[in-house]
């Protein structure tokens, strides 16, 4: 007798990728300063851990806060009671102004749009279901997150269509491959629903030009079809050029609602706490929708995931801190800027250069192809492992992203501390100059067994003559 489900014992859920299996291994082997300095280092987890202190500091000067009270008084009872799915109305409009904050305020968002979700996986699989149906597709330009692999496709059904970029143009999203990823899906037999980004992008760590936004939105304007732009890094660009919202490319344009469906109620953002203020144990996230129909029947799917209003409650309190958040948005940048050239700077003296557009995000995209026995994705796994079990350090290899090209690695910088990455960084630079050592060694030998066949041939060549003679 059948006991389970397909999905229940099916192996389509992605935690086979090597994205998954690094941190397996990290788990069974973490390292620590003092009780396991051998072990691995954490480089495949993208947590904002820079700007806990200003976190911390403004709940020590705010007791009453986290101490569910207000004015003195305890709401611990209200906050403990059930609540409605739409989440607390003083945390959703808390939210959106912090969004809008974050985007220099030149969009503004109606919290009367946006639907609040634990955490940015549902608030992408809720998107999924929808706006599309179990074997229809989106696309999604490659290098992308390995958990979309999960988050899009596992319970949804909804399949994945890579947009194909390359490294010849930073990987920046073009308008042949934007038409040849819609061709291989009808090639497929699937119905493209949409197109969807994350700004900035992971694992690449760039921001998306006006051009590329303004792209993606013609292409959905003539295909019909829908635009999600994962928006959770927002927060992080450090560097010019600064972010440009979706948002902001919908505000500028007057030719987008002579369509039957206007394309601003086809364009959906998705944004979270994770990253910007390094809260991903905290489970907020939010779909952010123009349209209602959208935005209603994600309300009704928010009841399988909501946010505690223990959470929301706190939240709102520090969102509603203008002088806070303005003070936090700067120096957690600031802090990341450091943070990234540090690592840059350490992989520079290793001989390994990143991705050069690199200004936002958490991890840097790291270019060592040149370190590949050959230029293919068993030589990229063979690399991996050696970092992984031999200099123990754990990062994301480019296949686990779909990446076209290999050689391309993700590492991310703000989950530790300075003198581990500093550890991490004279690891890798002990590493390559081995391996350089070791391939001078075989290219000596390979020249030294070719010199002796040459004279072996030579001094045979000259025995014959002599005998001929």
């Amino acid at each position: 007798m059948k006991l389970l489900s397909t999905k229940a014992t099916c192996n389509s859920h992605g935690q086979d990728s090597s994205y998954f299996l690094g941190w397996q291994e990290y788990e069974k082997n973490p390292y620590d300063e003092v009780m396991n300095p051998e072990g691995i280092i954490q480089m495949g987890l993208a947590e904002n851990q820079l700007s806990f202190d200003l976190i911390e500091s403004w709940l020590d000067k705010n007791p009453d806060v986290p101490g569910f009270k207000s004015n003195g008084k305890s709401i611990f009872r209200e906050l403990a009671l059930f609540q409605d799915y739409h989440g607390l109305p003083s945390f959703k409009k808390e939210l959106v102004d912090f969004m809008a904050e974050i985007r220099g305020n030149k969009v503004t968002f109606d919290p009367n749009h946006i639907v609040l979700t634990a955490g940015s996986t549902p608030a992408n699989e809720t998107l999924m279901f929808c706006l599309a149906e179990k074997g229809e597709a989106f696309l999604l330009p490659t290098p992308y997150y390995p958990g979309f692999d999960r988050d899009l496709k596992w319970r949804t059904g909804v399949e994945i269509v890579p947009i194909q970029c390359t490294s010849s143009n930073n990987f920046q999203i073009t308008e042949p491959a934007l038409q040849q990823a819609y061709q291989d899906a009808k090639k497929r037999n699937l119905r493209v629903k949409g197109v969807l980004v994350t700004n900035p992008s992971n694992p690449l760590g760039t921001t998306m030009s006006r051009s590329e936004l303004n792209l993606l939105i013609d292409f959905i304007k003539d295909k019909n079809m829908h635009l999600i732009s994962d928006e959770i890094y927002s927060g992080t660009v450090y560097s010019s050029p600064g972010f440009v919202s979706v948002m902001e490319i919908l505000k500028e344009r007057n030719d987008l609602k002579d369509c039957d469906v206007p394309v601003g109620d086809r364009v959906h953002v998705v944004y979270s706490l994770s990253k910007d203020l390094g809260l991903p144990g905290f489970r907020v996230g939010a779909i952010y929708s123009e349209n209602e129909v959208v935005v209603g029947a994600a309300t009704k799917m928010s009841s399988f995931g909501l946010v505690s209003s223990q959470t929301q409650y706190l939240l709102s309190a520090m969102l509603g801190d203008k002088k806070f958040t303005k003070n936090y948005i700067s120096e957690n940048q600031k802090r990341l800027k450091r943070r990234q050239r540090m690592l840059v700077s350490g992989l520079q003296k290793a001989g390994i250069s990143c991705l050069k557009t690199n200004n936002a995000g958490l991890f840097c995209w790291v270019d060592m192809s040149h370190l590949l026995h050959s230029n293919t994705f068993e030589a990229e796994m063979d690399l991996w492992k050696k970092i992984l079990y031999e200099v123990r350090l754990n990062i994301s290899p480019g296949a686990s992203c779909h990446c076209t090209e290999p050689g391309w690695f993700r590492m991310c910088f703000a989950n530790m501390s300075e003198d581990t990455l500093n550890l991490a960084m004279k690891r890798l630079k002990a590493f390559v100059a081995a391996e350089s050592n070791d391939n001078a060694c075989s290219k000596r030998t390979s020249r030294r067994k070719s010199l002796s066949n040459w004279v072996f041939r030579l001094s045979s060549r000259d025995h014959r003559e002599q005998e001929e003679r």
